[in-house]
């Protein structure tokens, strides 16, 4: 395996109170705390694990995004990854960037780079689409093994532990393949401060989606954007005879 291409996204930190725009055009960014997709930084932890077990040769992580999006991509280089590749993508026509737009992007990507493997994080946390690595395996007619908890390499193709509903399920697929990366997959490292000052040093390569010959027109328009509704405060009852007296009053039992 020579290649490992790593998608990664620049997200709202996880720990950010949300705030949604007065106009509710949006979601309050400026001012506000942004780091890198976590399950992207678990797909960047596997690629890197794969590069150090001497399993793939190169890692190149790639970031569709405003300028702000080199932040993340030098932390992923400061975790391990090799060199990076910008997609700049800003304003409104990022505001309205599908999976769909990145999906072709990577894809392109992919084969310009001739990648034999392609992991990206399993959703994003501030869309939760869940939709780019399967997308993009459609885009490259390549197999994809989704919601990984587990990626071994046993000869030319791929054995991968998924997550799902009944438990887990082992597949074997064939190279080169999308993985998308679930949250047990691993524990991702810290970049250290040594690493931080060689990942200033790493290259990153700046392009527009036309020049992947991507069309990145929009296909949708946000109509509006609220905040969830507000939970009612709970109350404690003295007994089943008012509790029953309050759910008929409510109308949730007959």
């Amino acid at each position: 395996m020579s290649r490992v291409l790593v998608g990664v996204k620049r997200v709202i930190d996880y720990a950010v109170k949300i705030r949604v725009k007065p106009d509710k055009s949006g979601v309050v960014t400026e001012g506000v705390k942004h780091s890198m997709n976590p399950f992207d930084e678990i797909a960047v932890e596997e690629a890197v694990k794969l590069k150090e077990k001497k399993i793939a040769a190169e890692v190149v992580v790639i970031s569709v995004g405003p300028s702000q999006s080199q932040e993340v991509l030098r932390t992923a280089l400061a975790m391990g990854a090799d060199r990076g590749i910008h997609v700049e993508v800003a304003g409104k026509e990022f505001d309205l960037l599908q999976p769909i737009h990145v999906s072709k992007i990577l894809a392109k990507l992919a084969q310009d780079e001739k990648a034999d493997l392609v992991i990206l994080g399993k959703q994003a946390i501030d869309d939760d689409c869940n939709q780019t690595a399967q997308m993009t395996a459609a885009v490259l007619d390549w197999p994809q093994a989704t919601f990984a908890s587990k990626v071994e390499k046993e000869g030319d193709t791929l054995k991968v532990v998924r997550e799902v509903d009944g438990g887990l399920e082992t597949i074997k697929t064939k190279m080169p393949a999308v993985v998308s990366a679930d949250l047990r997959l691993n524990t991702p490292r810290y970049a250290t401060l040594p690493n931080i000052m060689k990942a200033k040093k790493k290259p990153i390569k700046k392009l527009a989606p036309k020049d992947l010959g991507v069309d990145t027109t929009p296909r949708i328009e946000i109509v509006s954007i609220e905040d969830p509704p507000v939970r009612q405060a709970g109350s404690i009852l003295p007994d089943v005879d008012t509790l029953l007296t309050k759910l008929r009053d409510g109308g949730h039992i007959k």
